[in-house]
């Protein structure tokens, strides 16, 4: 068996493996019906009503343009006892936010802002205790704030932002997307940011361009969905199983990219002459 044919078997052995777990994962966790009301359309340039009002973490009634003005805005949606994906989306953005050179309260002012109307502001400051503690840079306290509001308010929010979530009565959760939008001062939709692993290059571009109110272009949406974890039938919800197929999508990349590697440098040493199947023979020139 030569070079070419042992890699080829074992790349193709390996990437049908692959191929056939990602396959089975795509067919056997189809979205349930509740997640085709999910999702994050791009409404670029949309303006945010900054008449809204909230509750902040004090149980103050606050404007949403109270908040803007000077700086842009990194807004996350989410709902504090959420038991999976709006922890993970807080988590990535505090990543981002803390590698970034950017400080909150001065490039920008990030608002979190709960879409379950039944949550409370001393949810929100619980949460925010949280992160504000974990962010550790000075003025944090009021540079990143936790807000709740009735349904009217969080309806009207949402819609401008292209934030569509639905609550599941079996499983009584909210199935949503996930990510973060970045407001320009005005108030303007900048840019989006999807999954749960924000760059901090991408995030501060976009408060950069957001400063100056300029709007980004569409992206390609690569979003995780919230779903619940069922203990009666042990199965994840999507956004596990969601995961599970992107790591199987990139491991077959990544198993393509060796594999043509491999085939590569076993070319380039064939053509140098240098591939050891000389090896014997030279040596037996020498021997004589």
């Amino acid at each position: 068996m030569n070079g070419h044919t042992r890699y080829f078997g074992l790349g193709l052995g390996l990437m049908l493996a692959c191929a056939g777990a990602v396959s089975a994962a795509t067919h056997t966790t189809a979205p349930p019906g509740v997640l085709q009301e999910v999702g994050f359309d791009q409404k670029l340039d949309a303006q945010v009503p900054l008449d809204l009002t909230f509750r902040d973490e004090a149980g103050r009634e606050v404007r949403l343009g109270d908040f803007f003005g000077e700086r842009p805005v990194v807004l996350a949606l989410v709902y504090y006892k959420c038991p999976m994906l709006c922890n993970m989306v807080l988590n990535g953005q505090l990543k981002a936010m803390r590698v970034t050179k950017y400080d909150a309260g001065r490039e920008y002012t990030a608002l979190t802002v709960s879409f379950d109307p039944k949550e409370t502001p001393q949810l929100a400051a619980e949460k925010k205790a949280n992160y504000v503690r974990k962010y550790g840079r000075p003025g944090a306290e009021d540079a990143w704030r936790f807000l709740t509001g009735d349904e009217a308010s969080i309806r009207a929010l949402t819609q401008a932002v292209g934030f569509r979530y639905t609550f599941d009565e079996k499983s009584q959760q909210y199935a949503h997307a996930s990510g973060i939008v970045v407001l320009t001062p005005k108030g303007r939709v900048a840019r989006y940011l999807y999954g749960v692993e924000y760059s901090a290059r991408d995030l501060q571009f976009s408060i950069m361009e957001a400063s100056q109110e300029k709007i980004g272009s569409p992206v390609e949406q690569l979003l995780l969905y919230c779903f619940h974890y069922d203990p009666l039938t042990g199965k994840y919800g999507v956004v596990v199983m969601n995961v599970v197929k992107l790591g199987g999508v990139l491991t077959v990349v990544a198993l393509a990219s060796f594999i043509g590697i491999m085939l590569y440098r076993d070319r380039q040493r064939r053509l140098r002459g240098d591939d050891g199947a000389s090896a014997p023979a030279a040596a037996v020139k020498s021997g004589s």
